[in-house]
């Protein structure tokens, strides 16, 4: 586990059980961000024995994080951990649950490999499945269609400004959080390390792609956003994802979205287009039918989540599927292109992306990646 060379102060873990977070159901207290922020750089330096750090996670979960607690810890996580790799481009930061999906097709490859076909550069990260579930992730599909996945985070870099999609390896680039799997394993449930670890934004991007299971979580999300002084991004999107990935839902889909004010009209400004909204968090709905497709989640379920989202995605880059994966990945990229502002909205989004799968440029995109 990571050393730190951090002098602690007056909060061990079990004076944070004892006095804050773990004193029952209805006298615990939040945590101050210096108290969060000595719980984690405890924890990666290894401090805390089992029984206190499971405990601690736990009477976290039983009494839901602050975005305050969360920025906190996001902000060690950054200092400590996460080994950044800026590319010269400017991608969309897609941060999907790291525990995976196992039921339906895990369509943010493809989508990525299009949007990035289309001129939106995207980056995904995962590491090889983290508890709770352990099931299927970005790395898994990665690797199924023969890309390189093993990759330090200066390559990952390189990737993108070479193909246009690149992918970050967990071990590589927030190697004090994969110490943790062991123990988080153990634990048997989720903990904060589960949210922080979808904005840790290896590549340092403006914009952040996510999911959430409520509309309130994006909401603590981005107030985790906004309290945080290591990210910096200015826009953050999220919708209500399969499985709480970052896969657009069949049917109806809750999306949230986010604007910082003062860095966007700096740069509306410098644009000459008015700015967008401000810091307020907006939510809105949009429906799959409304785009011309009709579909159930029944009909995104896959027997081998891991080979048959890789086939899928071959043969929808090929242009070799006319059907409901087919338009579920032209959605899914759209929305990725939407996120940048490289479309006004969904609609003209769409129609790049089936441009750049009709005219064979995102079969391309996935041949570089495979050359990489």
């Amino acid at each position: 586990m990571a050393r730190t060379a951090q002098e602690f102060g007056d909060w061990p873990l079990k004076r944070l059980m004892t006095e804050v977070v773990g004193s029952g159901p209805k006298s615990a207290d939040d945590m101050s961000r210096e108290q969060a922020r000595e719980a984690l750089q405890r924890i990666f330096a290894g401090e805390p024995e089992e029984t206190t750090l499971g405990a601690f996670w736990l009477a976290n979960r039983w009494k839901r994080n602050t975005p305050e607690e969360l920025a906190g810890y996001t902000d060690v996580m950054r200092e400590e951990s996460v080994i950044t790799a800026e590319p010269e481009c400017d991608p969309v930061d897609c941060g999907a649950n790291y525990d995976g999906k196992h039921t339906s097709a895990l369509l943010g490859v493809g989508a990525g490999v299009v949007a990035a076909a289309a001129g939106t550069p995207v980056v995904v990260h995962s590491g090889d499945g983290v508890p709770t579930q352990k099931e299927t992730a970005y790395k898994h599909v990665l690797d199924e269609l023969g890309v390189r996945i093993d990759l330090e985070p200066e390559e990952s870099a390189d990737m993108v400004d070479e193909t246009g999609f690149g992918f970050y390896y967990q071990p590589a680039f927030n190697p004090a959080i994969d110490d943790l799997y062991d123990r988080r394993d153990e634990m048997g449930v989720r903990t904060f390390i589960n949210t922080i670890e979808t904005v840790a934004n290896p590549a340092n991007a403006d914009v952040h792609l996510g999911s959430f299971y409520h509309l309130a979580f994006a909401k603590k999300l981005t107030s985790l956003i906004q309290d945080s002084a290591e990210l910096e991004y200015s826009r953050a999107i999220f919708f209500q994802g399969m499985e709480g990935y970052d896969d657009i839902r069949p049917g109806y889909t809750k999306v949230a979205e986010w604007n910082d004010s003062e860095a966007r009209s700096a740069s509306d400004d410098a644009s000459g287009d008015e700015p967008r909204a401000g810091d307020d968090l907006e939510d809105f709905e949009i429906e799959t039918a409304d785009y011309g497709m009709e579909m159930d989640s029944d009909d995104l379920a896959v027997d081998d989540v891991r080979s048959d989202s890789a086939a899928i995605t071959e043969t929808v880059l090929a242009g070799d599927r006319d059907d409901h994966f087919a338009d579920a990945i032209a959605l899914n990229a759209a929305f990725r292109i939407y996120a940048r502002d490289d479309v006004s909205d969904l609609e003209t989004g769409l129609e790049r992306a089936r441009t750049v799968i009709d005219d064979g440029s995102a079969a391309a995109v996935l041949e570089d990646l495979r050359a990489f």
